[in-house]
């Protein structure tokens, strides 16, 4: 196993285990199979994983992680990584309660990483300020009850530079693929954080399983032809273990065989693995990839900023993901990057004003395709469900 240093020096495993993903017993809402998932954790930490990434709202995950570690003796040969709830959290003593839970949860007497989850918007973590959640984590701190303090983002790149600048983070989470490396926080917010000396873990580097399993065949075949040998998670992987401002790589592993092979090509990969006929593929799969796309949106950002506040590049994003992963993926990353924002920045809002398209490369019928966008990522009910949402977690 490599390791690159966080933001104490302390060495990370370059590929971290997801617990999101276990089997269950008797599939989807059934216990989680507790000898298979802790032969996989186990099999994981012997050949060299030592950071572990769970989260309050992870079905019986807490509590699984910290049974298997206690039982097995191996705590403090690992990092504990999970998440408040900061979207449920109404008030300064649910912060405690929450915290508390969790560590009875994972029997344990701290976290080594502590995230505020899925933070879309700063307003969430000005919420949070309010609560006083910034004496709480030094107090935290000050008794060894955290280690590192850090977020998990959903959202797009300029929301998660002004995140990254609202508190002196010690880590943070991204998504981050080859098929998204201009969105969400994306490789700018990659390169920000590594300037303020940030470690960043990525989630998602497989878009759960679709980077490898809903792959075209057209792409599949051109991977298997390559002379590597490598399977398109593998290609995947190394494409993020090429850059070295990615500290660690989470994976959701659920099963022996693929946490051996993951942790095979995080034995080998490294800085420098990629040559430019490795690049030159990925860039062959990711144009597959697009044909079966809804428009040509490269995600510039060249027609922005909006006059009336639509994210233009993150609608045509979220409905090309429509046609290429499937309505309810693009949908769901709408809800996440665009819904739960505090200001609006829906397509509706659009005037025809046609400033965007003035200066979009692409040359694209933005004022044309933005209704038809939104019609298809925010059908009725989905709109409902997001007045419902705002309120909730906005307030």
């Amino acid at each position: 196993m490599q390791y690159r240093n966080d933001r104490h020096g302390e060495p990370l495993s370059l590929l971290g285990f997801g617990c999101m993903r276990f089997k269950r017993a008797a599939g989807p809402g059934a216990a989680i199979d507790y000898p298979a998932a802790e032969h996989q954790i186990m099999r994981a930490i012997e050949l060299g994983v030592n950071y572990f990434d769970t989260a309050y709202i992870y079905p019986g995950s807490e509590e699984l992680l910290g049974r298997v570690l206690q039982e097995n003796g191996v705590r403090d040969r690992v990092n504990i990584a999970t998440k408040l709830p900061q979207y449920l959290i109404r008030s300064a003593s649910a912060i405690d309660r929450y915290f508390d839970e969790e560590l009875r949860r994972l029997r344990t007497d701290h976290v080594d990483y502590y995230l505020m989850h899925m933070l879309t918007d700063v307003v969430a973590w000005h919420k949070l300020e309010e609560l006083g959640i910034r004496d709480w984590i030094a107090r935290k701190k000050a008794a060894g009850q955290i280690r590192n303090i850090g977020f998990s983002f959903h959202g797009n790149t300029d929301m998660f530079l002004k995140v990254l600048a609202a508190y002196d983070w010690d880590f943070c989470q991204i998504q981050y693929n080859y098929m998204d490396e201009h969105a969400q926080a994306g490789r700018e917010g990659l390169l920000a954080a590594a300037e303020r000396r940030i470690p960043v873990i990525i989630m998602e580097p497989l878009r759960g399983g679709k980077l490898v399993d809903l792959l075209p065949q057209e792409a599949k075949s051109l991977i298997a032809s390559e002379a590597h040998g490598w399977s398109p998670a593998e290609l995947a992987l190394r494409w993020l273990y090429d850059q070295p401002q990615v500290t660690c790589v989470l994976s959701g592993m659920n099963s022996v065989p693929m946490v051996e092979e993951n942790c095979r090509v995080a034995s080998e990969a490294g800085v420098g693995c990629l040559t430019q006929a490795d690049q030159d593929l990925i860039a062959r799969v990711k144009d597959i990839v697009g044909k079966s796309m809804r428009i040509g949106c490269t995600g510039c950002g060249y027609c922005m900023p909006c006059p009336k506040g639509v994210d233009i590049p993150s609608a045509f994003r979220c409905w090309n993901q429509m046609y290429t992963e499937g309505k309810s993926a693009g949908r769901k990353e709408y809800w996440q990057v665009v819904s739960l924002r505090k200001e609006p920045a829906f397509a509706t809002q659009c005037v025809r004003c046609g400033k965007c398209e003035a200066h979009c490369p692409q040359h694209l019928p933005i004022r044309d395709a933005l209704p038809q966008a939104d019609r298809d990522l925010r059908p009725l009910h989905y709109r409902i469900a997001g007045v419902v949402a705002r309120k909730f977690a906005l307030g």
